[in-house]
């Protein structure tokens, strides 16, 4: 007689934990309207205590979102300068679409279970 022994269950919250993590990280496709911050934000205000991915990911793109929102008012500053605007437009442009494909980038690999940080952000949130 053989006795088949169920598998380990896995550890909780580890689905829930990379679900989260991969909001938080498409949250950033609303960076071009000043708000991808908000939903950075919030998840890690709601998992930072409990710790693990989703808290982790959720510091990473909270302070990624922060310094792309740093550089989108400035861009929008320059913008408004006579004779040189059109630099902070363009500007404005490659900010909203590295914020788009870094986002996605970031969320398929926090989606496959790993981790991703961004090649360049401003460390605001510890």
């Amino acid at each position: 007689m053989s006795y088949d022994h169920p598998p380990a269950p896995r550890p909780a919250g580890t689905d829930q934990d990379r679900t989260w993590a991969t909001l938080a990280h498409l949250g950033g496709i609303l960076a071009y309207a000043f708000i991808g911050w908000v939903p950075a934000l919030v998840i890690w205000l709601v998992h930072r205590e409990r710790g693990g991915q989703a808290a982790e990911q959720a510091r990473v793109a909270l302070n990624f979102q922060l310094t792309l929102l740093v550089g989108l008012v400035a861009a929008r500053i320059v913008d408004a300068l006579p004779y040189i605007g059109f630099v902070g437009w363009i500007a404005g442009i490659a900010l909203g679409i590295i914020s788009l494909v870094l986002s996605i980038l970031a969320a398929v690999a926090v989606n496959k279970g790993g981790t991703y940080r961004y090649p360049f952000a401003l460390e605001l949130v510890r």
